[in-house]
């Protein structure tokens, strides 16, 4: 074997190796603020939560979780102050990197108690509601 396929295995080894670490880091970081939920899981709490759509304003008029209220992520950071810090916080969006890192900054700012949709809404099967505006 020449030395060029040895070090290209390498480097393959390298790189498949740091994807797998930052997916094993995604998952501690995601255990540690609060965790996925089931659609189940989602609708059992979500009467005592604050549902938030992290996606922009029109794809939540075209269709949204009933009950939910949108607060696009890129206004998380002027906005987050109208949530209350001592209910829980249900997140939800077409991303879960997005969702994510929702639920990172809500972490960073003393929110306790965050959960989000496994797959995002495209999985949700419950009541769903347009926007009338």
């Amino acid at each position: 074997m020449s030395s060029f396929l040895i070090i290209l295995d390498l480097v393959l080894l390298a790189i498949i190796l740091v994807f797998v670490g930052i997916w094993g880091w995604n998952k501690v970081q995601a255990k540690s603020i609060g965790g996925e939920l089931t659609n189940e899981e989602f609708k059992a709490g979500m009467r005592k939560a604050q549902i938030i759509d992290l996606r922009e304003k029109e794809p939540f008029k075209r269709k949204h979780i009933d009950g939910a209220r949108n607060l696009p992520y890129t206004m998380l950071k002027y906005q987050y102050n109208e949530l209350r810090s001592d209910l829980p916080v249900y997140l939800y969006s077409d991303s879960n990197t997005i969702t994510l890192r929702a639920a990172r900054f809500l972490k960073k700012k003393g929110f306790v108690s965050i959960h989000w949709l496994k797959g995002g809404f495209e999985t949700w099967d419950g009541r769903t509601k347009k926007s009338k505006y």
